[in-house]
């Protein structure tokens, strides 16, 4: 006796049919969505999942998901709220000699703005980086700014200061120097930070978020502008436009721990409205 295979009914091989294709279209479908979303992602340098999950129509789980392939695929990197381009160019930390030339009139109107909140006698944490070199610098200008002490982690800041010293005292936190921005971070910069409690800090970064925060492209100096925030009474973040709605790495703080930003006209409307939104920090547009 021959055993025949019974041939598929007309309207089963017909209902298969149409799942095979409607499984294609999803998966086309997923694909391009990702597609955009890499996109739009590489265009905005951040995005939230929120905000993606209006932009494309998908839930929030659905947004992760594509997020996490994404990250999978290299294209992406996730980091808290949201995801930022893989893009090796843009993550490099830059040396400070390489970056003190850029917005240098923005960085030296914000550092006038920063200095018009100081007075003689305070106690003040000044940051490394380019924006605060400006700030010692206009220090070194404001006669009338007598008997300051400046605790500050960052070599070039101390050397610029030197020259006004008996007028300022100059007290350098000590630490591992790291050369591209002649910082001084752990192990001992945090354990002095610690044991001081200062009227103000000015803390440089390199990007501040309504959601993200305040953060840096590197961890270690994160983490003294992070103690820095910890042993002041109050914290004004100086950064210029190009910083306003970038996130990157480490974390520093939450916009709530800011109690003034100062910046320039260049910051992108939309990401310093979030930031006012918050009812945070006083904004200064310098």
């Amino acid at each position: 006796m021959t055993s025949e295979t019974e041939a598929p009914a007309p309207g089963a091989l017909a209902t298969q049919t149409l799942a095979t294709q409607a499984l294609a279209t999803q998966v086309q479908g997923t694909g391009e969505r990702r597609g955009r979303m890499r996109a739009l992602i590489e265009e905005r340098a951040f995005a939230r999942v929120a905000e993606l999950s209006r932009e494309f129509g998908v839930s929030a789980v659905t947004v992760r998901s594509d997020l996490d392939a994404l990250e999978a695929e290299g294209g992406i990197r996730r980091i808290r709220g949201g995801a930022m381009p893989y893009d090796a160019a843009r993550l490099r930390e830059r040396p400070f000699e390489e970056t003190a030339i850029e917005a240098a009139e923005a960085k030296a109107r914000i550092a006038a703005a920063a200095a018009d909140l100081l007075e003689p006698g305070m106690s003040v944490l000044l940051d490394v980086g380019t924006t605060a070199a400006a700030v010692a610098r206009e220090l070194l200008r404001r006669e009338e700014l007598r008997d300051l002490t400046v605790v500050t982690s960052g070599l070039s800041i101390a050397l610029l200061l030197e020259t006004a010293i008996p007028r300022l005292q100059v007290i350098v936190t000590g630490g591992t120097l790291r050369p591209l921005q002649h910082s001084l971070v752990a192990p001992l910069a945090g354990q002095v930070l610690a044991r001081v409690h200062a009227d103000v800090a000015l803390i440089g970064c390199n990007g501040v978020d309504a959601e993200a925060g305040v953060t840096n492209i590197n961890l270690p100096e994160a983490e003294v502008k992070a103690a820095m925030i910890g042993a002041a009474a109050r914290t004004v973040v100086i950064a210029d436009g190009s910083k306003i709605g970038r996130v990157h790495l480490g974390h520093v703080a939450g916009v709530a721990a800011v109690d003034v930003l100062i910046t320039d006209p260049t910051a992108p409307a939309p990401a310093l409205a979030e930031v006012r939104a918050l009812d945070g920090p006083r904004i200064v547009v310098a």
